[in-house]
């Protein structure tokens, strides 16, 4: 088995843009339910409104790829407006139940025959962030340390989403610690006192929704870009409990929790899904044991026992505070 070529792949998926647009989602998913308390299971379909919201306004309407953006914010606004307005008066079921319907119910949508002509329906849209890189300042090539190497393409997505995780942690590390940051913990930790104090709890929750929606139709957009293609069926429910399982790892109400939860989480997975492949072709795991098309089942299998030990014994997470999860609880 070659260790340098496992090391390396690892490395190259904890460092990529996927990386770095699961930490996006992530801290958005954050700013939910870490902060917050609010059981969002639905982050996928900010995500989704996002993506198509740039690929729609470019590729179907020919609209200029900024406009795009702001179309893909825009319609992550609506849908926290939309689910939020009915759901966040009651109790916090509610909102776990309707976000996880809503972005099982858009995905359906966008991938149906009827919205085909906007959608593209089964088979989405593709080439519509050529604009972006056509801005790019890194010269054509490829470009590394060692064995993790990335294309000249791949570098300049790089740039961009990890400037705009800093950015976004930054502008959270201000706003958790700002007055509004402080009432946004207190509800989460115990709404009824809040609203005692004459707060308005509904407000701040509905606030919070809409940044974090914003924040996870932002992933959305960069996973769209780094692709150049949007298709319904890669938004499907489990990206939204991949985002949960690293926010875990992480640690939940930390700035750095998703983005380490992030790194973790895909270094873990294409280390083993690269080990089990060279120790399948060397002999040392029958191939009556597990295949090579079963590998993806089995890393994930993995991952999920690791957690499992994790939330036994560290149920904070790498960075999360035990204390403050006991404060939540009660």
């Amino acid at each position: 088995m070659d260790w340098s070529v496992i090391f390396s792949d690892a490395v190259r998926s904890g460092i990529g843009p996927i990386a770095a647009v699961y930490a996006l989602a992530a801290m958005g998913l954050n700013l939910h339910f870490g902060y917050t308390g609010l059981l969002n299971f639905g982050q996928v379909g900010f995500m989704l409104v996002g993506g198509y919201g740039l690929a729609i306004t470019v590729a179907t309407w020919g609209g200029p790829m900024v406009l795009g953006v702001l179309v893909g914010l825009a319609s992550a606004v609506v849908l926290a407006l939309l689910l939020g307005l009915p759901t966040l008066r009651l109790r916090a079921d509610y909102l776990a139940i309707t976000t996880i319907a809503a972005g099982e119910t858009l995905r359906l949508f966008y991938r149906s025959s009827w919205a085909e002509p906007v959608t593209g329906g089964v088979y989405g849209l593709q080439r519509f962030a050529n604009d972006f890189y056509e801005i790019s300042p890194i010269p054509r090539g490829t470009y590394g340390v060692w064995l993790v190497e990335f294309s000249s393409r791949d570098v300049w997505v790089l740039i961009v989403a990890w400037a705009l995780v800093a950015l976004v942690g930054l502008l959270l590390a201000l706003l958790v610690h700002s007055p509004w940051g402080r009432v946004v913990r207190a509800i989460r930790e115990d709404e009824t006192a809040v609203r005692s104090l004459g707060k308005n709890v509904y407000a701040y929750k509905m606030t919070s929704l809409v940044l974090g929606g914003v924040i996870g139709a932002a992933a959305g957009m960069l996973q769209a870009i780094q692709v150049q293609s949007v298709s319904p069926d890669t938004f499907d429910p489990g990206v939204t409990f991949f985002l949960y399982t690293l926010l875990v790892l992480g640690g939940a109400g930390r700035i750095l929790g998703p983005v380490v939860g992030s790194i973790l989480f895909w270094f873990v997975l294409s280390f083993l899904d690269s080990a089990l492949r060279q120790a399948i072709d060397a002999g040392y795991v029958s191939p009556e044991l597990i295949s090579t098309s079963e590998i993806g089942a089995v890393r994930f299998a993995l991952v999920g026992l690791a957690l499992i030990v994790l939330i036994a014994f560290r149920p904070q997470g790498l960075l999360g505070s035990r204390k403050e999860m006991m404060l939540g609880a009660r």
